[in-house]
């Protein structure tokens, strides 16, 4: 007997003015919250710069040198200096909060996790400036850090040790994030798993590695994603540690907008900056859903 064919389920217009009701002023609020100053931006990065005004003039020319003006050595180094600093940053958040996610699911009792996910809230909502400035302050003259990198032949003045210091920073402020993201997934996951493959001879660590980390995988790589976004899109961390030698994109937009009143050119930096941080997340996206399909 062969099954009956499922009819499509029409929507009735009560239906459709509920959903419409409902959707509607979140729409609005997308709209004109984050679509519109988009299509400011982009309408602003096609207009000529007159040197020595404020933004672009009114009426002005349209041009696409603004983009031309991007394909240069110095701003493919700092895309470059971003997105491998933004992703060393992201790669040991992950490293660090995966652990401690665990460690705070399986091996602390409930009430000790409900004061740690506190700590956790409390580290996300602090200010970045504070955690900054700590950051420098341990890897400054009197830090504890200091001799560690001096030992290893590092210059607190070389570009290596600048670029440790703004790795450092990125990685503070991205563990608590990572970690809240992390733990629900550890909750998912049944322990009795992991005690049926130590039953059956496995070691600890390859029970691990078969199970707990392919079950928590897409919000691994979750977490890396919103880690990254953080990452590539810091202002002051970059500012305040790498001491002007380090610069990330978001300061070389700063710079366009605020000291040289540049509004074309950085217009067309931000739009270029976002379309490479939305194609690299569509990348790992895209390739995490090509394997689990597999």
């Amino acid at each position: 007997m062969t099954q009956a064919r499922r009819q499509p389920v029409a929507i009735s217009i009560p239906d459709r003015r509920d959903a419409a009701l409902t959707l509607g002023p979140a729409l609005l609020v997308f709209a004109f919250g984050f679509l519109s100053p988009l299509v400011n931006l982009a309408i602003e990065s096609l207009k000529e710069f007159t040197p020595g005004r404020v933004g672009s003039v009114e009426n002005a020319a349209a041009t696409v040198q603004n983009y031309y003006e991007l394909a240069n050595q110095a701003f493919a180094s700092v895309l470059l200096t971003t997105f491998w600093i933004g992703g060393a940053a992201a790669i040991i958040g992950q490293l660090v909060a995966f652990p401690l996610a665990y460690f705070i699911v399986r091996r602390i009792s409930p009430r000790m996790r409900a004061l740690t996910l506190g700590f956790l809230i409390t580290l996300v909502l602090s200010s970045v400036l504070i955690k900054t400035y700590a950051i420098e302050l341990t890897f400054g003259a009197v830090g504890v850090f200091r001799p560690l990198l001096l030992t290893l032949g590092l210059s607190p003045n070389s570009r290596e040790y600048i670029n440790i210091v703004v790795i450092a920073g990125l990685v503070h402020s991205i563990i608590p994030v990572a970690t809240l993201t992390l733990i629900g997934a550890m909750q998912s996951i049944d322990p009795r798993l992991l005690d049926a493959a130590q039953s059956l001879g496995a070691p600890g660590w390859k029970a691990h590695l078969s199970i707990t980390l392919p079950l928590s995988f897409p919000a691994l790589i979750s977490s890396a994603l919103v880690s990254l976004t953080f990452a590539i899109s810091a202002f002051v961390i970059p500012m305040v540690l790498g001491r002007g030698r380090v610069l990330f994109m978001s300061n070389v937009i700063y710079t366009r907008f605020s000291d040289i009143a540049n509004y074309p050119s950085g217009a067309a930096i931000s739009l270029v900056m976002l379309a490479v941080a939305l194609a690299v997340v569509a990348v790992i996206t895209f390739a995490q859903a090509w394997k689990v399909s597999r």
